[in-house]
């Protein structure tokens, strides 16, 4: 009696478009949170004044751009150890928040401390979160 050698599992070809497919919530959270973030950045910048360009722009400007940090962290978060993740998260919503709060016409100073607590907090937040579900 002739014994076979055991067939290995063959592998389905995956073109490059299969490869790259996106899920509709990895591109409608980032999408989302810019818009918001971009209404609220014209609404602080307007300060109860008339609308103009310029704050048009900034709100765009700074929507796109948090969307796309958002979007990039997103696609690259799983190939980061937990701490960089979790440092990665503190310091776009510190960024963002000490942007945000830099808008309303406090000092610098003030600016980077609000921001800077709220990335300590979601540093310290996120990083329990990823260490309670990762095995």
């Amino acid at each position: 009696m002739a014994t076979q050698a055991p067939t290995r599992p063959t592998r389905r070809r995956v073109s490059p478009l299969e490869r790259f497919q996106l899920s509709p919530h990895i591109l409608g959270i980032p999408l989302l949170l810019g818009i918001i973030y971009g209404a609220y950045t014209a609404y602080i910048a307007r300060g109860g004044g008339p609308a103009t360009y310029g704050q048009l722009a900034l709100a765009l400007i700074s929507g796109a751009l948090l969307a796309l940090l958002i979007f990039g962290l997103l696609r690259v978060q799983h190939a980061l150890m937990r701490e960089v993740r979790a440092a990665a998260w503190g310091v776009l919503v510190g960024g963002s928040m000490g942007f945000l709060y830099s808008l309303t016409g406090h000092s610098v100073l003030l600016s980077s401390g609000i921001g800077l607590a709220l990335a300590a907090g979601t540093v310290i937040i996120t990083f329990y979160a990823f260490y309670m579900r990762e095995p």
